[in-house]
């Protein structure tokens, strides 16, 4: 079967992905973007913080985005990359395979949860993670954080900003007193013990159950979840550095260790909002671009010294 060519591959479609594919395609670069369409936000109803954008459906950006790119030439692709070779053969899960001068992955970042029965339906609507991307949503009223791990109490005191009637739940993480004073001092009430259940009633939180049987009621619940980078193997194909959780490491152009290879948005930084990794994609497509043009100029030279003095040379002669 014949491959596809072209000078940039992308896989992921999300504001990383469409942020470079459009500023490549605007490079006149051709371009595909593979994609198998499951956002890491779909859950949330709006997004925040994008100037321009805030309150956005994230699926509505996403629309718009390929919009963007398509009217540049930008190709779309509904799949999942499976493997990837030297060269760069790009191999999808229905078996299409694609040729590409250079690799962008933008394949985002997935979250864990605790595993407390209905939580994870409650993700993105009163079960949440980022306060700059929820919190005003929430001001004001009754909230609650999880504890899970060591990072659990500095999120505390960061949520304290959105609402005076705060609690911490300890959950599985064992607070120290000076943690637990930390609290108390900004009027963060601590409650102890695990988490097993969640009120929900129309479509809303109304509560916490505990594990003795009480219910705390609260409105919203906010956690510091365990970010990783999404499984596929590609990272570890192409021989990428990683970091001790499995994100790619990368320059500030968005580069990574293995040649002819960027990395942008929550696959290279876990906590890049959608603004960011739109910025990150856009920076990496430039480096992309600057590195094909080095590339399209060698060739060009060495085509030429193959060929000979050019005709107006000779007639000068």
């Amino acid at each position: 079967m014949d491959k596809a060519r072209y000078d940039v591959v992308v896989v992921g479609g999300g504001a990383a992905g469409l942020s470079a594919a459009l500023v490549l395609g605007r490079a006149r670069r051709r371009v595909a973007v593979v994609d198998g369409g499951a956002p890491r936000n779909a859950p949330a109803a709006h997004m925040h913080g994008f100037l321009s954008r805030d309150g956005m459906p994230p699926a509505d950006l996403l629309s718009v985005g390929r919009d963007e790119a398509d009217a540049y030439g930008v190709e779309f692709i509904v799949g999942q990359v499976v493997s990837v070779e030297p060269g760069f053969s790009v191999t999808l899960a229905d078996g299409e395979a694609l040729e590409t001068r250079r690799l962008l992955i933008a394949t985002g970042a997935t979250d864990e949860f605790p595993t407390i029965p209905g939580l994870e339906q409650r993700w993105g609507k009163d079960f949440l993670h980022c306060p700059y991307c929820h919190g005003w949503e929430v001001r004001d009223q009754p909230l609650g954080v999880l504890g899970t791990n060591t990072n659990s109490v500095d999120h505390a005191q960061l949520i304290r900003q959105w609402s005076d009637d705060l609690i911490f739940f300890t959950h599985t993480y064992d607070l120290t007193e000076p943690e637990r004073a930390q609290l108390e001092a900004r009027d963060i009430r601590v409650v102890d013990g695990e988490v097993r259940g969640l009120v929900v009633e129309d479509d809303r939180l109304r509560g916490v159950v505990l594990g003795d049987g009480r219910t705390v009621e609260r409105t919203a619940l906010f956690v510091r979840p365990e970010i990783r980078p999404r499984p596929g193997g590609l990272l570890e194909q192409l021989d990428c550095h990683t970091d001790d959780l499995g994100f790619v490491r990368v320059d500030s152009a968005g580069k990574t260790s293995a040649t002819g290879v960027w990395a942008a948005g929550n696959a290279a930084n876990p906590r890049a909002q959608v603004i960011t990794a739109a910025g990150e994609g856009s920076t990496a497509a430039i480096s992309i671009n600057a590195d094909l043009v080095e590339e399209d100029a060698r060739n060009a030279c060495q085509a030429a010294s193959k060929a000979g003095p050019r005709q107006s040379e000779k007639e000068a002669k």
